[in-house]
């Protein structure tokens, strides 16, 4: 995976999965966590660029990262406020 100085804490492989089932899966997770932990997801679909930045958002919690790998995918860490 990618090398981090950050502690991620859960992960989320949403890859191959299309809108809004990505967003589903994190919203499960996030309700799991305590405050302040960690997420990195990796997903395909292009809507997550638009669909996990207004999730963060709507809900307070942080995007720390947001970036497209070599590989195409989309890679995020949010962390839970």
């Amino acid at each position: 995976m990618i090398s981090e100085s950050l502690t991620i804490n859960h992960q989320l492989d949403a890859c191959g999965l299309l809108c809004p089932e990505p967003v589903m899966m994190l919203h499960k997770i996030v309700r799991t966590m305590q405050s302040g932990e960690l997420l990195a997801v990796q997903a395909t679909d292009p809507s997550t660029q638009r669909d996990i930045p207004k999730f963060c958002q709507f809900l307070g919690h942080i995007l720390v990262k947001a970036e497209i790998l070599e590989s195409g995918q989309f890679y995020y860490v949010i962390q839970k406020k």
